[in-house]
């Protein structure tokens, strides 16, 4: 039998197959909200920035009314990527962007409807371009601030997580929801390998995980390839908006004269000013054209 006889005559019925999803992480920096109406912002600096994520309230079974991350199924004769760039756009409008796979999640009983893969893709986006919409299966889609913190016990850490919903509802209060998850070293006879547990999680799904590990990724590429930040930024910003956005991905304050040598060779001088600032007018840069922003995908 040569290879064509062999592919007319293989059934690929015999085996069961998984359905397969795309579930996007889309992380955005925004101006710090503001809780008390009656509080006002320092017109004479530049307001603190928040990294925020992308949620939606399943508006359908499993998981009714929980947050979940927005996604979807992939089409006959469609990529993961492409069935990610569509679910993108269909919930931002957004149509190009930095996007890119981070993690498959396979595990079994991850989705109670059956047998199905999630490829987890993270996606970053300036906010200020798109104003997010529900898709068809969903209630709602809102941003929510991360507040992040992690800890160490024995030869584990603990990663906590507070989202923070953008708008107060009625009551005055904002929603907010909690994940804790647990990354701990196990000790085997042919090494050691890493665990993870979400202990802790109000997500459908396993999207508690799959957010985890989608912050820690984005705070390792940040922390290692600078570059990636400018794809939460417009095309000019002040170096101090840079900073922010770094010190909200991070965490962390960072010394200014440290940190503008660091990316002294990442952003290009412009001959613009910041205009209509109640703080002295600052100079924009740009980042640089070669050899600064991450490929995208296509």
């Amino acid at each position: 039998m040569n290879e064509k006889e062999f592919l007319q005559a293989y059934d690929i019925t015999k085996y069961d197959r998984p359905s397969v999803t795309a579930d996007m992480a889309v992380f955005s920096i925004q101006d710090k909200y503001i809780d008390d109406i009656t509080e006002k912002p320092d017109i004479r600096k530049l307001p603190d920035k928040k990294l925020n994520i992308l949620l939606i309230k399943r508006a359908g079974h499993p998981f009714q009314g929980k947050y979940a991350l927005p996604g979807g199924f992939c089409k006959k004769g469609e990529s993961v990527y492409e069935t990610a760039r569509r679910e993108l756009h269909e919930e931002t409008g957004v149509n190009y962007g930095y996007l890119n796979l981070f993690d498959v999640f396979s595990d079994t009983g991850r989705d109670p409807r059956g047998w199905i893969i999630s490829n987890g893709f993270l996606a970053l986006i300036d906010s200020e371009k798109y104003r997010v919409h529900a898709g068809s299966d969903a209630w709602e889609a809102n941003w929510f601030e991360i507040d992040y913190t992690c800890k160490y016990e024995n030869e584990s850490k603990i990663h906590e997580i507070v989202f923070k919903k953008r708008e107060q509802e009625d009551s005055g209060e904002r929603e907010q929801l909690f994940l804790r998850g647990i990354e701990q070293i196990i000790y085997l006879e042919q090494g050691k390998k890493i665990e993870w547990k979400v202990e802790q999680s109000e997500f459908a799904f396993d999207h508690g995980e799959i957010i985890l590990k989608a912050l820690l990724k984005l705070k390792e590429r940040v922390e290692y390839y600078g570059d990636l930040v400018f794809e939460l930024l417009p095309e000019y910003f002040t170096l101090t908006e840079l900073q922010k956005t770094y010190e909200a991905i991070l965490g962390r304050k960072l010394l200014v004269a440290n940190f503008r040598r660091k990316i002294a060779e990442m952003v290009s001088e412009t001959d613009k000013m910041v205009e209509g600032a109640g703080h002295r007018p600052a100079q924009l840069f740009q980042a640089r054209k070669q050899g600064v922003r991450p490929q995208r995908s296509n």
